[in-house]
């Protein structure tokens, strides 16, 4: 399957449920939200599916773009999508465990991060755990979170504090900041 992102360019999507790409109305509207704070960033995509998030950074200028999956079938595919985007040295993709992979990163710091796990996973509240412990997101950086507007991710988590919640139909978006 083929989706257009920004700059009518387009990317492939896994068939089947396997990913859900984050629909086009969310993409927007996030980076609507962040424009004039992508370029130059330094980018994570967490649960990154068929890398629709990241590949949008880099066409909007990000200068590092990381991205971890656990499908390696979805990790080639990110592969191809982001070769399209940008040079091989502006970006990598890691497959496996978000939090095992996550944890890893530690020493590494993100302006922008984006996590998009499946709804109705056990996944939110140790992986925003970790992102606050290991300080990955940057003092001046923006966190959000794609989950099911009934299901919210935790809003208290030390580290971490609420920016703004958005509702986009199916789909809602949680943003943090790092608590000083």
């Amino acid at each position: 399957m083929l989706m257009r992102i920004y700059g009518n360019r387009v990317i492939k999507t896994l068939p089947g449920s396997l990913t859900r790409p984050t629909v086009g109305r969310v993409r927007e509207a996030v980076f609507n939200i962040w424009q004039g704070s992508i370029a130059g960033c330094r980018w994570l995509d967490l649960c990154a599916g068929s890398g629709s998030m990241g590949a949008e950074a880099l066409c909007r200028g990000a200068s590092w773009v990381v991205g971890i999956e656990q499908s390696s079938r979805a990790c080639g595919v990110i592969r191809q999508n982001w070769q399209q985007m940008a040079s091989a040295d502006r970006f990598q993709v890691l497959r496996g465990d978000v939090l095992k992979r996550v944890e890893r990163l530690e020493g590494e710091s993100f302006d922008r991060i984006y996590f998009d796990p499946p709804y109705q996973s056990s996944l939110y509240q140790p992986v925003l755990e970790a992102i606050a412990d290991l300080h990955l997101l940057c003092d001046t950086g923006e966190l959000a979170v794609e989950h099911s507007p009934q299901l919210p991710p935790p809003d208290e988590l030390d580290g971490l504090e609420i920016l703004r919640q958005k509702v986009y139909g199916n789909s809602a978006v949680t943003f943090y900041g790092a608590s000083h």
